[in-house]
């Protein structure tokens, strides 16, 4: 009887590690494809509105959020009301959203300003806070009665610091602005910036010359990390130094304590990285335990549905591909094409959900 051809132990053993090789080369990244299904995190979200869209569109795009609180240009009424928009956040979606709160300094020269702060912030830790923002108000708005600018370095800050540190509590710092900020709008380096201050010429400290330099900002901040050198600090916005990931790198290797978000200086990481790819890319695997993914992405309730989604969607799946693909890729947030980084997914995974967990104390 005519026996039907097998193959020989030798070609199955090669058919098999072909295979082997044809799926491990890609086993060590992720693809667009794996978007939804991986967990991530936005560690840096304005949600100032009681509907409920940004977490379910979140929630089914594989994200966690950490909603921030601020200061803006309304005092505590702005503290109060963004943390309540923001509890109201949590405690409709609890395993979606944490949040972040701040405090204000429109009453530093009150005698009691200190004491409110700490109730305050106390009151915000019983209900969950994972940490507190301090803005760029700091440094380059806000003005004690004597007409001076408060500094972050500030010895009226110490207490506070200290009692964030106390509570094992995060202090979130947008300290400074990017560099851009002191240059002519025609020679910064990314259309982002270029079009933010073009629209708030209030914050464009180029045409402000008698303010703090972004040196002095920077120095100021690093003043404050030094006297607080085991407070866990997160620097907002890739710690006001989004222009040189090598000055970066300098300073987190100064201040061990200190991470930095990435949100929205993702047009600097564009810039650097259509310079220098493996410089960029290098950095961030370096440094994967000290970066985390963010946005500043925002929903006030004035945008439909399909503008907001629309907005998510742009940013969250256009970072996904920088990350993950090695695709030629553009933005309009600068004028040059780059390559996208394809990190590691052991990277992936720190930068887009486990620094997130570790820096703020989150459960997973």
């Amino acid at each position: 009887m005519k026996t039907e051809w097998q193959p020989t132990g030798y070609i199955l053993l090669f058919i098999y590690s072909f295979l082997g090789m044809a799926c491990g080369s890609d086993s060590n990244n992720y693809t667009l494809e794996n978007y939804s299904e991986v967990p991530k995190m936005d560690v840096h979200v304005h949600i100032e509105t009681d509907r409920s869209l940004f977490v379910e569109k979140a929630a089914r795009d594989g994200f966690r959020l950490i909603n921030v609180a601020l200061e803006y240009t309304d005092g505590w009424n702005d503290v109060y009301q963004k943390f309540d928009y923001g509890r109201q956040q949590e405690q409709a979606n609890p395993e979606k959203l944490a949040n972040v709160t701040a405090f204000a300094v429109s009453n530093w020269d009150s005698p009691d300003w200190e004491e409110k702060v700490i109730h305050w912030l106390d009151s915000c830790f019983e209900q969950g806070a994972l940490g507190v923002k301090v803005w760029k108000n700091i440094g380059m708005v806000s003005r004690d009665t004597a007409g001076n600018l408060i500094q972050i370095d500030d010895a009226r800050f110490d207490p506070i610091f200290e009692h964030i540190q106390k509570r094992g509590k995060t202090l979130m710092g947008h300290l400074a602005e990017p560099k851009n900020c002191w240059l002519p709008l025609d020679e910064m380096t990314t259309n982002n910036d270029r079009n933010y201050y073009g629209n708030h010429p209030e914050y464009h400290m180029y045409l402000q010359p008698e303010m703090p330099s972004h040196e002095e900002l920077i120095q100021r901040r690093d003043n404050m990390l030094e006297k607080h050198p085991n407070l866990k600090f997160v620097g907002a916005h890739m710690g006001s130094l989004e222009y040189d990931v090598e000055e970066l790198a300098r300073t987190l290797d100064r201040f061990p304590n200190m991470a930095v978000d990435l949100a929205a200086r993702m047009g600097q990481v564009f810039y650097q990285t259509a310079e220098d790819r493996e410089k960029v890319r290098e950095f961030f695997i370096r440094y994967q335990d000290r970066l985390l993914y963010a946005t500043d992405l925002s929903d006030n309730g004035s945008r439909t549905e399909e503008e907001l989604y629309a907005a998510m969607d742009a940013a969250w799946k256009r970072d996904w591909e920088f990350f993950v693909s090695d695709n030629m890729m553009e933005s309009d947030l600068i004028n040059r094409p780059f390559k996208a980084l394809q990190l590691p997914k052991e990277v992936v995974d720190k930068v887009f959900y486990e620094n997130g967990l570790k820096w703020f104390g989150m459960r997973d």
